[in-house]
């Protein structure tokens, strides 16, 4: 209202949904369901500002935080460059035909500019990095730079520039009192606003406006043109001829016989490959697909098949990545980023063409294509200690209160981590045992965020468990049996675990409803199991074997330290102290570690009767070649892992030489992988040098062809004459320790 003292502000109703053509006043529900069902591309980037300013306003909060999923997605949401591409378009023309270039918010380089540049990357990964789910353009540009999402250089041109236009719009606003942005005309309006902005005249602040708007137009360009039209790229992109025939093969637009020409100049076998793509554009699911989703799939396609081109294997390439279009038909964001980010078929055609395991990950979470955006991370996996924080960085973003987001979290943590073991294993970029180091690594910061948060999740309901006297606080620990406690992890393999604790014996917790100690920790340990063997939609962590606890099965889930000790005193198996060779704390409280430390250091280091130790260990290998190794009479394969000369072999000699010799040499105690107690065999002299040496080097060509069957989906069998001399040897020195009589006793 206008009155003799003017009016307080001008009010724009026009962003409520419907604009003009809506109610004024809205319900939640009304608000809640209008942006569920309706919500268009341009109310995205409107929300981006919105907060609650009078009112209700923590009932304001709590309905912007139930709208979030409308303006924020858990995936990276290429395809909102596209909407905001088209947006700028439509700006662009308006402003083109209305003859307001000089409009310093909606012009070339203007305000509008820089905060589509921000609020690209908002859209984008604001589901992912929620620290960019803020309404401060300012504040989001410093959130860019500690996210590493932009340089601090672009990011303080950026601020810079922006706060140099808002000066300026203010100085005209002030000058008109209205609403504008379109700069003056006349030479008297021009020098006021000069003078306003402190420049010397109109020259001056031209020439600062016009550096000003190249800069953000630079930065606009790097971040939202069309990757098709830009004239420089990291890596070139096809010609537009080829990309255009590509096209008219997709479109069908050439006949049958010209394309299966045209894909066997490409280097396609014919006729799969032929026959494949007609399956696929015929499909159920691309002929389903809505309109926005169908053009994302016809941009992607050419770049797709040009790329498939230009691989060692196309055929076998596209059999792979086709898998995975298929399986992003309905999320069609994935195809905007493929089609935005040419650049990362490449990388795709060639890990899908080099590991089909890879590809199935990819096909069955699309999530993890986003690891292709950064080749530095892709091919550098994380060490423990960066792991550590960039899961704790993770997890931090979600409410505690949320176990299925924090869930999913965790479970793309881990594939994104193997991901990028694989590919680094691929690209041959790492060593064998440093793929299972760092397979082991993420074992294990998952295990320890496992544990935390099961036990926050106990405690707070029924308070800390009483500790034993003496103690300072009841501790529990998880400890890594088989590959897990030798560091020896492959794609896919299972977590061998045992839990314990130390607390008072007859103790209870001692919160509100407190239960026995015993109770507590049986409760912890199924918590554990079940955050890490639950399936959400991101799959499942780990599968878990906890057969090796004392009495297997049949025994509890959880043991005090006192009674795993006591077990293995008096109670466990040969082949039980055998696997305590390879047992070690993977995460846990730190004394009780040391006291497991000293149990095992006890136990393996007993003297043993020599012959009885050979006849329990040649018993136990005799069982488990028959119930695992290859079929009776196949002598064309080699079971890499169980038939005999193979890696259980080498374990066993292993074990064999722990429980027989640790008495007199400690320093066998120290380790629990293959390789490194075969180096203390040879620096203790307990065996010969070559022979370790050739043990050494038989158990790294039996991992490394584990790794590669792994990626490549082949299981263990592998032609026996691959490994014929490998396997003599082994089965030689095989004989030696266990089968010979009279073998040294040491």
């Amino acid at each position: 209202m206008i009155t003799a003292d003017g009016f307080a502000f001008r009010v724009d109703m026009r962003l409520r949904p419907l604009g003009d053509g809506g109610p004024l006043v809205g319900s939640f529900n009304a608000l809640t369901a209008y942006y569920q069902d309706q919500g268009r591309e341009w109310e995205r980037y409107a929300m981006l500002k919105a907060r609650p300013v009078a009112g209700d306003r923590e009932a304001g909060r709590a309905l912007l935080a139930s709208l979030a999923p409308f303006i924020y997605r858990k995936y990276l949401d290429f395809g909102a460059i596209e909407s905001l591409r088209e947006m700028k378009a439509m700006i662009h023309r308006e402003v083109k035909r209305l003859g307001r270039d000089d409009n310093i918010k909606l012009g070339r380089g203007g305000i509008r500019e820089v905060e589509f540049v921000v609020q690209a990357f908002q859209l984008i990964r604001g589901g992912r990095d929620t620290e960019l789910q803020v309404t401060s353009l300012r504040l989001a540009l410093t959130r860019l730079v500690e996210l590493e999402l932009l340089p601090p250089a672009v990011v303080d041109e950026l601020h810079d520039d922006y706060v140099f236009l808002r000066d300026l719009e203010h100085a005209l606003q002030a000058r008109h009192d209205r609403q504008t942005q379109q700069l003056p005309e006349d030479a008297e309006a021009c020098a006021a606003l000069a003078m306003a902005m402190n420049l010397a005249d109109w020259t001056a602040l031209r020439a600062a406006l016009d550096a000003c708007r190249e800069r953000v137009r630079g930065h606009f360009d790097a971040v939202v043109a069309d990757p098709q039209e830009e004239s420089e790229a990291d890596e070139p992109l096809p010609d537009q001829a080829r990309l255009e025939r590509w096209s008219q093969l997709w479109r069908r637009e050439l006949d049958e016989s010209q394309a299966q020409q045209m894909l066997e100049a490409a280097g396609f076998t014919l006729p799969d490959a032929w026959r494949r793509l007609k399956a696929f554009r015929d499909s159920r699911g691309v002929q389903a697909m809505q309109r926005i989703g169908f053009e994302r799939l016809e941009a992607v396609m050419p770049l797709l098949l040009e790329a498939l081109a230009e691989s060692a294997t196309p055929t076998t390439a596209l059999e792979r990545v086709l898998p995975l279009i298929e399986g992003v038909l309905r999320r069609t964001a994935y195809l905007s980023l493929l089609r935005e980010n040419p650049q990362v078929l490449p990388g795709l055609i060639r890990l899908c063409a080099a590991s089909p395991w890879i590809a199935e990950q990819l096909a069955r979470h699309p999530i993890l294509l986003d690891e292709l955006l950064t080749p530095d991370t892709l091919y550098s996996p994380a060490d423990k200690a960066r792991l550590a924080d960039e899961l704790r960085q993770t997890l931090a973003r979600i409410p505690e209160e949320d176990e299925e987001s924090w869930l999913d979290a965790l479970r793309v943590f881990k594939q994104t981590q193997v991901l990028r073991v694989a590919a680094s294993d691929i690209a041959g970029a790492r060593v064998l045992m440093k793929v299972s180091d760092y397979l082991t690594a993420i074992a294990e910061v998952i295990l320890d965020s496992v544990l935390q948060r099961a036990w926050r999740s106990l405690t707070a309901r029924y308070g800390e468990p009483r500790p034993r006297e003496g103690a300072d606080k009841a501790e529990f620990l998880i400890v890594g049996y088989g590959k897990l406690g030798g560091i020896e992890l492959g794609y896919g393999s299972d977590l061998d675990l045992v839990f314990l604790y130390d607390a008072a014996p007859h103790g209870a917790t001692d919160g509100a409803k407190p239960i026995d100690n015993v109770v507590f920790f049986t409760r912890l340990g199924q918590r554990i199991i079940h955050l890490l063997t639950a399936t959400t939609p991101s799959g499942t962590l780990y599968e878990v074997d906890m057969r090796l606890r004392p009495s297997g099965n049949a025994g509890l889930l959880v043991s005090s330290l006192d009674a795993f000790a006591d077990y293995q005193r008096r109670e466990a198996w040969t082949w039980e102290h055998q696997a305590l060779v390879r047992a070690r704390p993977v995460a846990g409280g730190a004394a009780l570690a040391a006291s497991f430390e000293a149990v095992r250091r006890e136990v393996l280091g007993r003297e043993r009767d020599p012959a009885e130790l050979r006849r329990a260990v040649a018993e136990m290998r005799a069982k488990m070649r028959q119930h695992l190794g290859s079929a009776a009479g196949e002598t064309d394969t080699f079971n890499l892992k169980q038939d005999a000369g193979g890696l259980v072999d080498i374990e066993f000699l292993n074990q064999y030489a722990v429980l027989a010799w640790a008495c007199a040499t400690p320093a066998l105690l120290e380790v629990t992988d293959n390789m490194r107690l075969l180096d203390a065999l040879a620096e203790s002299e307990r065996l010969p040098e070559g022979d370790v040496r050739e043990l050494q080097a038989a158990y790294l060509a039996y991992r490394d062809a584990s790794h590669r069957a792994a990626l490549a989906k082949t299981g263990s069998d592998v032609p026996a004459a691959d490994f014929d001399t490998e396997r003599a040897r082994v089965q030689a020195l095989w004989k030696a320790w266990i089968e010979a009589e009279g073998a040294a006793q040491g």
